[in-house]
């Protein structure tokens, strides 16, 4: 089965006059026009070819890689807004379409938006949505508190920043476990730091607990060894101050500075940490 959306690998069928037909093993056939055509390939040769719509509804394929797949996740460029909807950047010739029912908020020329690429059923064409928590569900969870996970960084809000953890849940970083920059579409590392009763995750950037001692430790090793063997903080420093310069709480930095002290790593004096 050919399928929509999606890299299939095909088998060279036939060279023709607007390109190569290419063929599965169902006897389902598609055209990779001449633009796309190697310069090399044999009949039966296999290639692995990306299948979407063309200009007139019909399949097609394409060496070209899209920017987003069907049932994944994206920031992608508006490049036009019609009385239909939105035409979205992906990277491929023919645009890739957001109905206005689609737009979690009217998309505008120019505007970048993270989307969810889906087939929809009724036209049997592929469309993007903005609207990504409808296709994000926590009933039943695949993942466990302290389990590491990939974030993508969805939306802000009052208390946080909403993140979609590995493509299928949707969790919430507290402001307060932020201590970097981090921007709608990022992709990123997390930690399930707490599964509440009601299904809500919720997510750190950081290792929890005993976990965060080594990580954070080792980090701070190497930015004493890129700095000289010194870094101008202490037990004392302000939360702002150990923000700015290593990204982490005062809580994470006391706990590491505390096991590199133990471990007679470093020493602590008045102006700072000193890596011996």
């Amino acid at each position: 089965m050919i399928k929509l959306g999606e890299y299939n690998n095909l088998e060279i069928l036939r060279d023709t006059e607007p390109g190569l037909f290419l063929g599965d093993n169902e006897d389902n056939e598609v055209l990779l026009p001449n633009r796309y055509v190697p310069k090399s390939f044999e009949i039966g040769d296999t290639i692995k070819v990306f299948v979407y719509l063309d200009n007139e509804e019909r399949p097609v394929a394409t060496t070209d890689q899209p920017f987003i797949t069907k049932g994944d996740f994206a920031v992608l460029r508006c490049n036009a807004v019609t009385k239909f909807g939105a035409f979205l950047d992906w990277g491929l010739v023919k645009e890739l379409f957001c109905p206005f029912k689609e737009q979690a908020f009217k998309m505008k020329k120019g505007g970048w938006y993270l989307v969810y690429c889906y087939l929809d059923e009724e036209t049997d064409r592929l469309v993007a949505s903005s609207k990504t928590n409808h296709f994000l569900d926590n009933t039943n969870l695949e993942v466990a508190q302290f389990d590491e996970v990939d974030l993508i960084v969805s939306h802000p809000s009052e208390m946080g920043m909403n993140v979609i953890v590995n493509k299928k849940h949707l969790g919430l970083v507290f402001k307060d476990d932020i201590y970097k920059d981090i921007s709608v579409g990022d992709q990123l590392k997390g930690i399930v730091k707490k599964v509440r009763p009601d299904n809500k995750l919720d997510i750190s950037l950081s290792q929890i607990g005993y976990r965060n001692i080594e990580p954070n430790a080792e980090f701070i090793l190497n930015e004493l060894q890129d700095n000289s063997g010194f870094i101008p903080l202490h037990d004392k420093s302000s939360p702002e101050d150990i923000k700015t310069q290593l990204q982490m709480s005062k809580k994470s930095f006391k706990k590491a500075i505390g096991s590199l002290y133990k471990e007679r790593q470093i020493e602590i004096k008045d102006d700072g940490i000193y890596l011996k």
